[in-house]
């Protein structure tokens, strides 16, 4: 069976361990970006890291006893990705710059025929979505957003060549992101406005570093 995956974050990682592992050889990744690592690649905002403790942040198949931290950061998990999928060889299997632009079930030979933004063309015979819904940033619809002379952008476009320091900032929502980001550019900021539609529950995250005894353990 050809196999095709939409995605190489940790989704589509996964499912092609997991098939390999069944004895499935002909699995290909359809990644649109250069480099794997899904949500995980793609957001560098301040302070972006887990929120949920590191020692379950691993696939049960390939437990990472190194995490440094109890909540480890958005470059840890992202180069234990990279390692997982070199220590299965999967960067054989991923077809990068791969841009999807449609994917049409073919009743005649009951095969997936894919279609991608450089005109090129797959066929498979069972599609896998591993695309993920963190993927597309959503902009709030502001009246006069676009007329805005100061820098805008969307946490997962995090604009690294804007300095913070001095300026009066505007964080608009108080998601899982926002919770990360907040305390990160309050340091340097002048002022940081929050503008939040739901209250969330916060709890404190009692954030630490694991040593090297626990490491030894944890192996």
């Amino acid at each position: 069976m050809r196999i095709g995956i939409i995605g190489a974050g940790f989704s589509g990682l996964g499912a092609a361990i997991r098939l390999q592992q069944a004895g499935f050889t002909d699995v290909t990744l359809f990644e649109r970006a250069a480099e794997l690592g899904g949500t995980w690649r793609d957001n560098t905002y301040p302070g972006c890291a887990c929120d949920i403790p590191s020692v379950l942040y691993s696939f049960s198949f390939a437990p990472n006893p190194e995490w440094t931290r109890m909540y480890p950061s958005q470059e840890e998990i992202w180069a234990y990705l990279r390692r997982v999928a070199d220590a299965y060889g999967l960067r054989e299997r991923i077809r990068f710059g791969a841009d999807m632009s449609a994917a049409r079930w073919d009743e005649a030979s009951s095969t997936w025929r894919l279609a991608f933004k450089d005109r090129s063309e797959a066929t498979v015979d069972i599609l896998i979505s591993a695309s993920g819904f963190l993927n597309k940033p959503s902009f709030p619809r502001i009246e006069g957003l676009e007329s805005f002379p100061g820098p805008a952008f969307h946490s997962s476009q995090w604009r690294h060549d804007v300095d913070l320091a001095g300026k009066r900032v505007a964080l608009v929502g108080t998601g899982a992101s926002a919770i990360q980001i907040l305390p990160e550019i309050a340091r340097t900021a002048a002022r940081v406005h929050v503008f939040q539609r739901t209250p969330p529950w916060v709890l404190p995250r009692m954030d630490r570093a694991l040593s090297a005894r626990e490491q030894r353990w944890f192996r």
